[in-house]
């Protein structure tokens, strides 16, 4: 089935002049269509709710749409890999029918080591054990122990049914207690360890414990030696996609793919969806104002901007208490994404080749203990790190329709960079760090130089500036402990009839698509009483 949505690449204009859909009359009006707005719209049009989405951009899907950055190549700006997009919502929304496709990243984590060895961490444990074995023997069970902790704390806390904890309100943290018992490990995965203590309670070899460093920081202003780290990788660790735990996977035609299908289940539904309208001002249990000084009338208002965006759009109308939570919340991100055109797949020193299985998983370029301290402390300073730690995705080896002939697509995603210099900005330091991250690279492969034909690069400010997100973070502030659970936003504000339904409420920060789920539950009981 041909997604409208995306046959014009998610620039959807206007579906009335704006005199028009001020005249009528909306029960809900959402601002921002991201994903999880077309998400919540798609589910209060579904209800029968008349309902209006505004989106600032000409095109829809926030930091999870498609773009051209280079000639014939279609990639998403932000986000690349799916993963924690709940099955729920896949399957409310009529994704499949839609054309949703995914291919599991089955072949796992690739990690090559600067000694000239490496590992490739297949989702299959018996491959992985192997690959463990081969590295260090030693490790074996304690792998198995590390990954059994993470297998217990996603069936206890989100089970496949409805039980599970991302449903709904936020649980609190008695209700998180009584889920975990009495498995202390999993209780400090969730609150307490850094990702570093992690690694280490399990396993020996440094190599091997450094091939996972990274993935307890992902879009984190934080160092792997923080407490709570941990609770990162069970956070991306802990989806069900295709009913395969922890999997992650490429979306067929992009991730911009998921928003554009949100979209086509939001119109398909009733609702009217509106591009290149920029709401100036919210009004609770009023409506919004635009740019243009036009007031269109709704009894509620979900917001999927960020939290930051959304005190600036309530003004002196928010709730002082809760301008105060949202004020607390860390949002400057720490991430540099490169998007790159490839003449050739890179070629690992360790494991040779220009088609070899680890391009057709993911892949990290790791770095050293040390190397992950002094690059934190480095963008603290507000500097560029030595090197970067990188991880990498090749859309085009699951689906060559989205580059040329013998072109391929690689997604970089980088930290540690600061989202202002202490000398210099990202438009005078941009070169710097494109070279920063291509020879961090560099340092494990023979071929980047002549491989690499075009690059994008998009550093915190460029996120804020292209997409809408404060401070360039990726998930609309911090996933930490200290931000998660009964500690996050909830969909329900103290200012009558405003919601939220982005990232910055519960459960958290990635393509997930149940924030708006919760949102539009919530505003849907709320109109019933």
């Amino acid at each position: 089935m041909q997604s409208p949505t995306a046959s014009v690449l998610g620039e959807v204009g206007l579906p009335a002049s704006i005199r028009e859909l001020a005249a009528r009359s909306w029960d809900a009006i959402v601002v921002g269509a991201g994903h999880n707005g077309l998400a919540c719209a798609a589910y209060l049009a579904r209800a029968g709710l008349r309902v209006l989405v505004l989106e600032s951009r000409a095109r829809v899907g926030g930091a999870c749409t498609l773009e051209e950055p280079f000639p014939g190549v279609r990639m998403s700006p932000c986000a690349y890999l799916a993963g924690l997009l709940h099955p729920l919502v896949v399957e409310e929304l009529g994704l499949p029918r839609r054309g949703f496709h995914w291919t599991p990243a089955v072949n796992g984590l690739f990690v090559p080591f600067l000694d000239g060895s490496s590992i490739q961490l297949w989702d299959d444990d018996d491959r992985c054990a192997e690959e463990v074995r081969r590295l260090s023997p030693a490790d074996v069970e304690g792998s198995r122990a590390m990954n059994d902790v993470l297998r217990r704390l996603r069936d206890a806390l989100r089970p496949d049914s409805p039980a599970d904890l991302w449903l709904g309100e936020p649980p609190t943290p008695a209700q998180i207690d009584a889920r975990l018992g009495a498995d202390d490990e999993a209780r400090c995965l969730l609150f307490r360890w850094s990702m570093a203590e992690f690694v280490e309670r399990y396993l020996r070899d440094e190599r091997l414990q450094i091939a996972y460093l990274g993935q307890g920081v992902i879009g984190t202003n934080a160092s792997p030696f923080d407490p709570g780290t941990a609770s990162i990788r069970f956070h991306h660790a802990s989806g069900r996609l295709g009913g395969m735990p922890g999997m992650w996977g490429y979306v067929r035609g992009g991730m911009g793919m998921v928003s554009f299908y949100f979209c086509d289940a939001a119109r398909e539904a009733g609702a009217l969806v509106a591009a290149g309208v920029a709401v100036a001002q919210i009004l609770p249990s009023e409506g919004v104002v635009l740019e243009n000084g036009e007031r269109i009338a709704a009894h509620a208002v979900v917001s999927n901007a960020d939290p930051r965006v959304t005190l600036r759009l309530l003004g002196p109308a928010a709730d002082p208490a809760w301008r105060a939570q949202v004020e607390r919340i860390p949002m400057e991100g720490c991430t540099v994404k490169l998007n790159v055109l490839l003449a050739d797949l890179p070629n690992f020193t360790a494991r040779p080749g220009l088609n070899q299985p680890h391009h057709y998983g993911q892949i990290n370029t790791p770095l050293t203990k040390q190397e992950w301290k002094s690059a934190f402390a480095a963008a603290r300073r507000a500097e560029l790190p030595t090197h970067l730690w990188c991880e990498l995705y090749f859309q085009s080896v699951h689906d060559p329709s989205l580059a040329p002939a013998g072109r391929h697509t690689m997604s970089v995603f980088a930290q540690y960079v600061p989202y202002r210099f202490a000398q210099g900005t990202w438009d005078s330091l941009r070169d710097e760090v494109r070279r920063l991250a291509l020879g961090s690279l560099a340092r494990f492969c023979s071929n980047i130089d002549a491989a690499v034909l075009d690059v994008q690069v998009l550093g915190p400010p460029d996120i804020e500036h292209k997409v809408g997100l404060t401070g360039g973070h990726i998930f609309q502030g911090e996933c930490l402990p200290a931000y998660m659970w009964s500690n996050r936003l909830a969909a329900r504000t103290p200012m009558p009839g405003v919601y939220l339904c982005g990232a910055c409420t519960h459960p958290g920060g990635s393509v997930i698509g149940v924030n708006g789920r919760n949102a539009a539950k919530a505003l849907l009981h709320d109109l019933r009483r």
